[in-house]
This record gives C-alpha cells, structure tokens and sequence, in this order.
C-alpha cells in the first residue's frame, strides 16, 4: 500500500512538472476571471495542478491517459470550473473491472474522455454558492449535452445526481474548486457504449449449423446439407479440416460453429494454455504450442468448427530430454506435437476403462498415418511401446468438454522412428577396420 502511494505521488509530481511548463505559455483573457492577475497566465495556484498534487492520484491518472490537459487547460482560460472528483477507492476498488477496462483500451479514448469532462463544471460552484441557489439546479458540464443536477436536501446534504458530496470544498483556488463524492458519474452515452461493445453473436446462444457435404477428393461441394440438430458432430475428418484442398476456394469450415463461431476455440485455448502455466511442470509444452509453432492457433481454429482434442502433454522433465538434433529439423517441433493430439476427447477415466476392457486401444492423432497404442499397466495408462513409453503421470490437468489435457512423462515417438533411432546408435557405435594387405595402406573408419 505504501508503495502504491510512493509511485502515484512521483507520478504526479513529474506530471505537475510538465503541465507548470505548458501553463507557463498559456495566455488567457484577464476578465471575467477570479484571481486571474494582471499577467493574465496559469500558476501554480491553478485548480488543475492544485489536483494533481491532491489525493486525488486516479482521477489524476485518468485525466492524463484521457490526453485532456489541452482541453482542460483552455477551459480555465475561458472561464472559472467546478470539478466533482469521485474518491481512489470509486474508480480503483468499486469500478467494475471490465469497464474499467473498456475505459482504458485505446480505442474507447472518446467514451473515456466524455466520462471525466462530464464531472467538470464551467463555473465556480463552492459551498456558498451552493447554498444560495435553489434546492435543486441543473447545470451543463465540459461534456456536450450533458447535464448535472445538484440538490441540498434539508439536513444540509448535497448530492450530484445520485452521489453525495462527501468532501465540499475538499480543494478551493482562484480559478475553481474541487468537491469529492463516493462514487463515479458515468453518462448514459458512456454506459450506452459500454454495453454495445458486446454483440448478439457474442452474449446470446446461436443456433450451430451443420457442415455441407464435401466430396473428400476435390473438396468441392456436393449438395446443400441436410438439417442437423445442435451439437452434431462435424461432417468432415478432422485432417481436411487441417489441410485444404487443391480447389481454388478452401473448403467450407465444417461443424456446428459455422460462421457464428458458436465454439470460442481460441479463447479456449488460451484457457487451457493458462491452465499448463498455473499447474506447473509443463512451461516447455506450452512454449512449443505459442512460440516455437502456430499450433495454438490451428487448434482454436479446429476446436470453434465444431471439433475435440485430447492433448497428451510431456512434463518438463521429460521435454528436457529432448536433444538438438530431435527439434532442428524442419517441421520437427511441429510433427512431435501432432502425434500427442488425439482428435477424441478423451479422459482419465474413459481411457483407463478402455484398456481395461479391451487390452490395448490404438488412438488416431493428427500426425497420420500412425497412431499412439495405450495399455494398462501398473494400475494406469502406458502410451507407447519399449523406449518410447510414458505413463498417465497427471490425468484430467484441463478438460472442459472440447479439450482435455492429460499430462504424461514421456515424450512419445511413432514407432518406426524409435526402432529407426535406435538402429542408427547401434550402426554409429560399430567401426569398420580393413584388413591390412601387402603393400597396400589400410584405412580406419567411423561412421
């Protein structure tokens, strides 16, 4: 907590710097000003740097990330103000996080900017003002259109339209004066923008929409499809979704998403990427998924088309494992990850009873031809075969009915590539020696 303070007080200091430097050439008309003074410039008596340097350090903070010094600075110019500055705890605290966030994304600039000149007011409005004009005024503020009422009840209470002034007076200077109320005044245009910054394809249930027939070999329709009910599963494989085809057009995305994207695919990857993070042991997997290739993306794509995957992620011990030679090739990171995506959604629970009952259970993957060979042993799921094995070591670390994430302790290879590699350590060991002839040299080599 101190700290905070430290750095908004630092902040505010240098940002009180700079707005001295601009004030000190800014020329403004001597009449109808109090305080104005016969050299007709802004010091550092102004009420807006009498602000900056206030406990007031949010309200501060937003008026310099809403670029509004050089309109606040020509309306003291041209007249007296009133600004009604909601406390810390208002904007920080009791602020909605996502409008907080809708407030301070780039392109809400002119929402977030309407929001704070609609508590500025251009007169001098201080306690005694207040209590010499009726009960209940209204008054036009920075913002076009934009009205403030403000009210005395009869204990003496004053309130700007739903907020009470809890500090009147908290700041008084020649050229204005600061009120504090408990809590923000947010305009019906601002929450009008707020709210339709969220879609109907985004906050109601879309209606999936089945896939049209595709003729495998061209990728070209066929016919228009036949009705689906909701949630049916793709009409494609899997690996045409992947890769299309030859045709001068793509095929149509397959699934119940459609061009709805009733599936947010992307947005469950991420999901379950974040999960990888915050369960720990498996920041390699993760990496190799964001960084070292644009699977992630792929995924998202497949799983918004309607399609499911069951992710069997390596741990970090076992990614470590991993030499130079097994991820420089080109693609290599790319085909080692293909063979650990099923396109199956799969469990704990439903792997280990499939190879209860039926022994040993081969699985598809995105990396075809081959497949992964599960089995049971030692009272959990064995992937692989010989060397190139590795256990169930963290079931069910994601699933949320799209993907699931089992985590394993190997890293799994096709098996003609673990007899291939291991062929070639026993081929590297052997030397070939040539006999020694008569007169002739002899040669030593080592492949």
């Amino acid at each position: 907590m101190g700290g905070a303070t430290v750095y908004g007080s630092f902040s505010n200091v240098i940002f009180t710097v700079f707005l001295l430097s601009s004030f000190s050439s800014l020329a403004l008309p001597g009449s109808g000003r109090a305080g104005g003074g016969s050299a007709g410039q802004i010091n550092s008596n102004s009420i807006l740097v009498a602000l900056l340097d206030s406990h007031y350090t949010e309200l501060a903070e937003l008026v310099e990330k809403a670029l509004l010094l050089q309109t606040l600075e020509e309306a003291v110019g041209k007249h007296n103000i009133t600004i009604f500055a909601p406390k810390n705890e208002a904007l920080e605290r009791d602020l909605d996080s996502e409008f907080r966030r809708f407030l301070l994304e780039p392109r809400n600039l002119k929402s977030l900017q309407s929001l704070l000149l609609s508590h500025i007011i251009p007169t001098k409005i201080d306690s005694v003002s207040w209590h010499e004009s009726a009960e209940s005024t209204r008054h036009g503020t920075l913002f076009d259109g934009h009205r403030l009422h403000l009210s005395l009840e009869e204990t003496g209470e004053k309130a700007v339209d739903r907020a009470k002034v809890i500090h009147p007076d908290a700041l008084t200077r020649p050229d204005g004066v600061i009120h504090g109320i408990e809590r923000l005044l947010v305009p019906q245009s601002v929450q009008d923008d707020f709210n339709n910054r969220r879609t109907l394809r985004s906050i109601t249930a879309v209606k999936p929409e089945g896939a049209p027939e595709v003729d495998p070999r061209t990728h070209r329709l066929k016919k228009p499809a036949s009705p689906t009910k909701p949630g049916s599963p793709p009409a494609l494989p899997i690996y045409d979704a992947m890769a299309p085809g030859p045709s001068l057009a793509p095929a149509p995305a397959p699934g119940p998403g459609g061009p709805h994207h009733h599936f947010d695919g992307e947005s469950q990857v991420k999901d379950f990427i974040h999960t990888l993070l915050h369960y720990g042991g498996y920041n390699e997997m993760a990496d190799i998924l964001v960084n070292l290739t644009s699977l992630a993306s792929e995924m998202g794509r497949l799983v918004s088309e309607g399609y499911v995957l069951t992710v069997l992620a390596p741990n970090d011990e076992a990614m470590a494992k991993l030499t130079t030679d097994q991820l420089s090739e080109p693609g290599a990171p790319e085909q080692i990850m293909y063979y650990h995506l099923i396109p199956e959604y799969q469990t704990e629970e439903s792997m280990y009873n499939a190879v209860r009952r039926f022994g040993k259970v081969k699985y598809d993957t995105l990396r075809l031809p081959h497949k992964v060979m599960a089995q049971e042993a030692d009272g959990s799921v064995k992937f692989g075969q010989g060397d190139g094995s590795a256990y169930l070591f963290d079931p069910d670390i994601y699933t949320d009915g799209r993907i699931s994430v089992q985590g394993i302790d190997g890293v799994l290879f096709p098996p003609e590539e673990v007899v291939v590699k291991s062929e070639k350590k026993l081929f590297s060991a052997a030397k070939i020696v040539t006999k020694p002839r008569r007169g002739i040299l002899s040669f030593q080599f080592q492949l």
